[in-house]
């Protein structure tokens, strides 16, 4: 992925800015000052693994991720609604964290919210409750029980029922994530960075007298989005695909 080579020219010395579709930390030197990689969330279209045995063409992407990580960058996987169980591997093979749904960690003093966000609706019910379900243990043990060439071939049916559940206008769905991070600034998040919507934005509000971010980080397909926190402050930024 251009994202990822992108990373790597940088280390050697190739390449320009931070890119990717990830929240990028830098502070303390490492690659040009990239501690850690946050990715939101849907990196795959799917995921089921055994062991050491991924899909075949998810393999590129993986290493990319790997040399990253041995280079010194922390990766955070993010569980979107069309990849998840990425813990049996990515964790367990990889040493790579594994968010499921959300997490809140700290950047310098600001407590942040980070989540792929496709459970900000709290009103779309069916799709709720087709996400427990595919999340579910019954699930989890059926899918272990079935080969991975079956469940690679059937899982465009689950991604697909996935997008049609979700579907809605990215306006409509950015309103809904616009008034979700609002509760959360309310609870005590400095920002909240939320994926799913592919509308990429970045929102700078006072409340209570204290400046908080809203941010949507957009994709890497269409819009060459990123996130960058650096030196105390969030930037909004895109790099062009080759």
């Amino acid at each position: 992925m251009a994202f990822l080579d992108s990373l790597r020219e940088k280390e050697s010395g190739k390449g320009g800015r931070n890119s990717g579709e990830g929240q990028v930390k830098g502070n303390n030197g490492n690659l040009n000052g990239i501690d850690d990689l946050y990715i939101l969330g849907d990196f795959f279209d799917f995921w089921f693994s055994e062991g050491h045995v991924i899909y075949p063409e998810f393999m590129d992407v993986v290493e990319m991720l790997m040399d990253l990580k041995e280079r010194g960058i922390r990766i955070h996987l993010c569980e979107g609604n069309h990849d998840f169980f990425l813990a049996d591997y990515f964790t367990g093979q990889l040493g790579i964290e594994v968010i499921k749904e959300w997490a809140s960690i700290d950047l310098d003093d600001r407590r942040v919210l980070v989540s792929h966000g496709d459970t900000v609706d709290e009103r779309n019910r069916r799709y709720l409750l087709l996400r427990r379900f595919l999340r579910s243990s019954f699930f989890y043990k059926l899918q272990r029980m079935l080969p991975l060439s079956f469940l690679w071939k059937a899982s465009l049916i689950s991604s697909n029922l996935s997008k049609e559940l979700t579907a809605e206008t990215a306006d409509a769905l950015t309103e809904k994530m616009r008034r979700f991070s609002l509760r959360k600034f309310r609870d005590g998040f400095d920002a909240v960075i939320l994926g799913h919507c592919h509308k990429h934005l970045m929102e700078e509000q006072k409340v209570n007298g204290n400046k908080k971010t809203f941010a949507i980080l957009g994709d890497w397909l269409q819009h060459d989005s990123y996130l960058c926190y650096e030196n105390g402050a969030f930037t909004l930024e895109t790099f062009r695909s080759p």
